[in-house]
């Protein structure tokens, strides 16, 4: 261990504040960080040598599987610095904690609680299984993130192997108290537990993410059989920090997940802890880097995203542009026995997503979770249409909204992109997907119901 700085590299290409964390942390701690991305990474072969530029001595891998097209071009790029520098979340260990049938089939082996589940590459087999897990089951995709791709289904649906070009598989369903859903968020760090709360679901779901408006609340009394099953679980997929998703049932705890990436700022906001500072400490170490204890302590309680010092220049001093969406676009959309690849139409006005009920039935949308209330012109008092549902595919991305259902037969586009897609792109009305488009009729805004 040396008392001379060392430097950390977090490999991140999607812009975050959790990366921002850990790099702020890593200045804190009296060593330098530098933020991996496009603007600045580049790896060199050169009479028999590789070298990787910037030069650091540590990789703290946070790159975002789970919403990209090709995962192994990025798991790829991860192995190459691997091979370089220490690194810690090492990409073969990610591929394993991305693939939730993958985490499942580890930690069963390990002796780990987990879901009874099942996985098959085709309908038959899938369906037969369905008995297996009584009246109501989950039904998710194998790579997924912020609650996208999950579903519960009946005992009489039938389920379709893969969703989009994902594969997907049965687990039981498990629960206490139906009429409130809770799971428990546990982060670990080097084996340790650092905070953990409890996340419920909001109203009209069952799934507990952050990011689908789950409610959260803070833990000082973790069971310690709970506390073991976390440090367990992240050991045996081979992470050195990553949330465990650990939910309590009538004969005991299960994990449902271990996220390599998984976000921390509901973590903050609920218990006031930041892992940022134990990321940054395991990666210095990791480098030969000397930390005070008592310094990782007091950053604890801090949650520092503002634009640290390592970001590269030119992704500072330049906005970067979003992805850009047209006025038209082909898409994939999918549900629990099929997708489909259609025409939709972008509509910032409307601020949820709408699909024809046709299309719905085609994909096996839903079920039905709630309804909302649409205004339009013609009709001032507003509609009630049911809400359910699907997995829209735009380029590589992947976004499971809850959309509304109506009848778009008379329209040009059986599917409406509202603002909850539209809100993480740019839209050019001016590119369209065909040539001679038409256009629309006037849509309609909706509103939730209360």
């Amino acid at each position: 261990m040396t008392d001379e700085p060392v430097t950390v590299g977090v490999l991140s290409l999607h812009t975050s504040k959790e990366t921002k964390a850990i790099l702020n942390a890593v200045e804190a701690l009296g060593h330098r960080g530098v933020w991996l991305r496009e603007e600045n990474l580049g790896v060199s072969i050169e009479d028999g040598e590789a070298t990787l530029e910037p030069d650091v001595d540590v990789v703290a891998n946070r790159l975002l599987l789970s919403n990209t097209e090709h995962p192994a071009e990025l798991l790829g790029i991860a192995g190459t610095l691997a091979r370089l520098r220490p690194t810690l979340n090492e990409p073969e260990h990610v591929l394993t904690a991305f693939h939730k049938f993958s985490t499942a089939a580890a930690l069963s082996n390990a002796g780990v609680p987990v879901p009874d589940a099942y996985l098959a590459l085709g309908a038959d087999r899938m369906n037969d299984a369905r008995g297996r897990f009584g009246e109501e089951a989950v039904y998710k995709t194998a790579i997924g993130t912020h609650g996208g791709g999950t579903w519960k289904v009946g005992r009489d649906e039938e389920v379709n192997p893969v969703v989009g070009e994902r594969y997907a598989f049965l687990q039981d369903l498990i629960e206490r108290d139906a009429e409130a859903h809770a799971d428990l968020r546990i982060y670990v760090v080097n084996g340790e537990v650092v905070a953990a709360m409890r996340r419920y679901a909001p109203e009209n779901d069952w799934r507990t993410n952050v990011a689908l408006g789950g409610a959260v609340e803070g833990i000082d009394d973790l069971p310690d059989e709970v506390r073991d099953i976390a440090a367990e679980s992240a050991a045996v997929v081979g992470l050195d920090y990553a949330g465990v998703d650990v939910v309590e049932g009538d004969d005991g705890w299960f994990v449902l997940e271990v996220n390599p990436t998984a976000g921390f700022k509901g973590l903050f906001e609920a218990t006031g802890v930041s892992p940022a500072p134990d990321i940054a400490r395991l990666a210095i170490e990791e480098a030969g880097g000397a930390v005070d204890d008592e310094d990782v302590a007091a950053l604890r309680s801090n949650f520092d995203t503002s634009t640290p010092t390592g970001m590269p220049r030119t992704a500072i001093e330049t906005s970067e542009p979003g992805r850009v969406v047209g006025y038209t676009e082909e898409v994939l959309v999918s549900g629990t026995s099929g997708t489909e690849r259609t025409v939709s139409k972008s509509d910032t006005g409307a601020s949820r997503t709408s699909i024809d009920t046709k299309l719905a039935a085609k994909i096996g949308a839903g079920p039905i979770k709630s309804m909302t209330k649409v205004k339009s012109g013609s009709v001032k008092s507003g509609k009630s249409r049911p809400v359910v549902d699907i997995v829209v595919g735009v380029g590589g991305d992947r976004h499971t909204v809850a959309a509304s259902l109506e009848d778009r037969s008379h329209m040009d586009y059986p599917l409406l992109l509202g603002r909850d897609i539209l809100k993480h792109y740019q839209v050019d009305v001016t590119r369209r997907f065909e040539d001679d488009a038409t256009a629309d009729q006037d849509e309609e805004e909706e509103e939730s119901l209360e």
